[in-house]
């Protein structure tokens, strides 16, 4: 994973007062956390946080966070937004050891083209995010699932996925990641053609039942009509 670096002020003061203040300067407010150190209140350049949580690995960037010339090596976390203005709102720094293994969530990127997609199918993403546990320096910006061979009615599961090397995938294996199935409407029109041709066939049946019953009655009477002129 690659590392990129950014410089934090320590913060003077807290509430909503200061930290209003910060934003409308440009910053966002933060806290710098972990390993057994003293919680720091500190403040980052809005748009240098920006830059660094808009790359491939999201939030789950490794950061060379520098504090009054000292480095910490961090993660952002809780990453709070104003997403109606666009700005940040607040975040969290988690201090990391890099001989030290952390348990995050990396999203699942879907990668290939279906064949059954090319038949008419489409793809239904079922699981978004997979647990995983790595050092600092191993953590994946993704997993890929490469859907190249799902036909429509196949899927793949969290065990047919390959975890990047020195990462461990820690969701449940028999979890489905990613399915191709039939469009839902065409799902709705096989049922509605079924139904309907189940619905053809009992009344087929029911007028072949009437048809049957009429013709025994029309037998009996004729069978009563000779009995009779014959007894006269």
């Amino acid at each position: 994973m690659a590392e990129v670096k950014l410089v934090a002020e320590p913060r003077e003061g807290t509430g909503k007062g200061v930290a209003r203040k910060l934003r409308a300067a440009g910053r966002v407010p933060g806290v710098l956390y972990g390993h057994g150190m003293d919680s720091t209140a500190v403040s980052v350049d809005a748009r240098d946080l920006f830059h660094i949580l808009h790359t491939g690995a999201g939030t789950n960037v490794l950061v060379d966070l520098v504090v009054d010339g000292t480095e910490h090596l961090i993660i952002p976390r809780d990453v709070q937004r104003d997403h109606i203005h666009g700005r940040f709102i607040h975040v969290d720094f988690l201090a990391v050891r890099r001989d030290e293994k952390l348990h995050l969530s990396i999203p699942v990127r879907i990668v290939g083209e279906s064949v059954g997609v090319k038949a008419g199918g489409v793809v239904e993403h079922h699981l978004w995010e997979l647990e995983v546990e790595s050092l600092p320096g191993d953590v994946p910006e993704a997993i890929d699932a490469d859907i190249t061979s799902l036909e429509i009615g196949m899927s793949l599961r969290v065990s047919d996925l390959v975890a990047p090397k020195g990462a461990t995938i820690l969701t449940d294996p028999e979890e489905s990641v990613v399915a191709v199935q039939q469009p839902q409407m065409a799902v709705e029109i096989e049922e509605e053609e079924a139904l309907a041709a189940a619905e053809a066939l009992e009344a087929a049946e029911g007028e072949g039942a009437e048809g049957e019953a009429a013709e025994g009655e029309g037998g009996g009477e004729g069978a009563e009509g000779s009995d009779g002129r014959s007894e006269g």
